[in-house]
């Protein structure tokens, strides 16, 4: 092989080699650009602790106090002379502080059955890239003031409710949040016809219209069977407004009450009936 031939050949290889580095790097480049960083940061599923009556998985941040509305008019069926609800009111407002970021205390009034709760919600997952659900646990205890003329004893202990719930959530894509609630509830005193222990199904759901607006809703499954036909399933849905530093909720429910050991065992309420109750929610953040 002459001289100059070899010189041609060595450029040759040379040249490969150097096309050969080339095209691994790009190569290594779009791999990179194409694999996402994976974080833990958690997502937000819910702008509120209310859906329409129940709580969600969202807890409030350390040091964060807010301050919540919740009313109720009377039902639309009794038509313009009741001015279809409006002239009859329930009205619950509670205090909630975040103790921690995961960990929410709160107190509340309720003017149906005049009834006083507090409860304490623990955030134990947060959705993120590494985890699909977001995890909270409710418990809450609630005191009815008001007498029952359908029950023999009225004391203190009688009137006593305990309410827990297992709180799983999921954001799926940028639009939609659901949500179930395994719910148990114990009363201390009960109808004849009634169990002490109930158990309950629920089922939740946010939609996302866009920066402000979202679609509602929520629903009760009852799975335990009592002799009474008096109640009916829970259900509500609605319209949620984020504006500023509040979230303000109009709402369609078949329960007149708005705590969870009544809304959940004993709404009498029927959608077919038209037996419904417009109302909204209000949360304030300090």
């Amino acid at each position: 092989m002459s001289k100059k031939s070899r010189y041609i050949l060595v450029a040759m290889v040379m040249g490969l080699l150097c096309f050969n580095l080339n095209a691994q790097n790009d190569l290594l480049d779009i791999l990179e650009e194409e694999q996402e960083p994976v974080t833990n940061e958690p997502i937000a599923i819910f702008k509120a602790q209310r859906l329409i009556n129940g709580h969600t998985t969202k807890t409030r941040s350390k040091g964060e106090l807010e301050f919540i509305i919740m009313h109720r008019f009377a039902s639309i069926q009794g038509g313009i002379d009741e001015l279809f609800g409006l002239d009859g009111a329930t009205i619950k407002f509670s205090f909630e502080y975040g103790i921690t970021d995961k960990l929410t205390l709160g107190l509340g009034r309720n003017s149906f059955e005049k009834v006083y709760d507090g409860f304490v919600k623990y955030n134990f997952l947060k959705q993120s890239d590494t985890s699909p659900f977001e995890i909270t646990w409710f418990s809450s205890m609630a005191v009815r003031t008001q007498d029952r003329a359908d029950y023999t004893v009225n004391d203190f202990q009688s009137k006593l409710s305990y309410v827990h719930q297992l709180l799983i959530s999921r954001k799926m894509g940028e639009r939609v949040s659901v949500q179930l609630m395994p719910s148990y509830v114990h009363r201390n005193r009960v109808r004849y016809d009634q169990e002490n222990d109930y158990l309950s199904l629920g089922f939740g759901t946010r939609v996302k219209l866009d920066d402000r607006w979202s679609i509602i809703g929520e629903y009760y499954l009852g799975l335990t069977q009592e002799e009474t036909d008096d109640y009916y399933n829970s259900l509500g849905i609605g319209v949620e407004i984020e504006t500023g530093g509040h979230v303000f909720q109009l709402t369609f429910t078949n329960s007149r009450s708005l705590t969870e050991n009544a809304f959940i065992t004993e709404t009498v309420g029927n959608w077919a009936d038209g037996d419904i109750h417009f109302g909204f929610n209000l949360s304030r953040t300090f």
